[in-house]
């Protein structure tokens, strides 16, 4: 049974893996075929790092993620606080309120947007029109829903009496949340963190239609390329945010270690 166990584990994980460990075998192919090797070499890495549309791509799909990021860790923990604080009957509301950006299709969320920008527009007559910004604001829209579910269980878990304690020590209520509320749930904070900043990477259907002309993120590049066969240069550019990510998971992993083994001694 243990061997079965195994075996069954090892296919899901080749099947998983194995494209991203082709994608990035090939990244290094000197042919532009995906079918043949020809031999190793870094100039699909070079070329990258020359092709002014991939990094403007790269530019605005990293510089979304980060700032949405950014906004919906403020705005998903201070609803996640929020939600927990209030009365069975509205938290349970609100929750699947907040769930809709998740499991709702991604086409009909890219469309709804789009279509409230283009009526907003009307409304302000101002001649704006879809770009960067409404991009940013399409993003930041799933991604606070991904912080919220990940703060709420951190929420859950901690005794609210620490809190309270540190109130009637003297502590102002920001000081008690900086010093006592964030650390317990920082780790949630981080998950959610993480969880959007991949959200915001990954993104097509929501980005292709909510930004404008001259406004691409690389999902949006990359199928536009695709369709007239995928570039050499985008295997590199996959395989370079491949290992950032993991990097990026590595570290955040190691990091949990730390805190964790930090409190045990502490508590021993």
């Amino acid at each position: 049974m243990k061997t079965l166990k195994k075996l069954y584990l090892s296919l899901i994980l080749i099947f998983m893996y194995a494209p991203i460990a082709v994608l990035m075998i090939f990244s290094f192919n000197e042919s532009r075929s995906r079918a043949n090797w020809t031999g190793f070499t870094f100039n699909w890495y070079i070329e990258l790092f020359r092709d002014q549309r991939i990094i403007n791509a790269l530019s605005t799909t990293i510089t979304i993620a980060v700032f949405s990021t950014a906004i919906a860790i403020v705005l998903g923990t201070a609803a996640a606080i929020g939600i927990n604080a209030m009365s069975p009957g509205g938290k349970k509301a609100l929750i699947n309120i907040n769930n809709i950006p998740i499991v709702n299709p991604d086409i009909v969320m890219g469309v709804s947007l789009m279509i409230l920008y283009i009526f907003i527009f009307r409304i302000l007559a101002a001649g704006l029109e879809l770009g960067y910004a409404t991009l940013l604001l399409a993003h930041l829209s799933f991604n606070t829903s991904y912080v919220v579910i990940s703060v709420l269980p951190k929420l859950r878990q901690m005794d609210k009496d620490c809190y309270e304690a540190a109130l009637d020590l003297g502590a102002s209520p920001a000081y008690g949340f900086m010093k006592v509320i964030l650390p317990e749930i920082m780790p949630g904070v981080i998950t959610g963190a993480m969880l959007a900043f991949t959200m915001s990477l990954d993104d097509f259907v929501v980005s292709f239609f909510t930004t404008g002309s001259g406004v691409n993120n690389l999902s949006i590049l990359i199928y536009s390329m695709a369709r007239r066969g995928v570039n050499p240069k985008i295997n590199a550019l996959s395989t370079l945010m491949f290992v950032v990510v993991l990097a990026l998971l590595y570290l955040v992993n190691a990091s949990d270690r730390r805190r964790v083994g930090s409190r045990e001694n502490n508590i021993l």
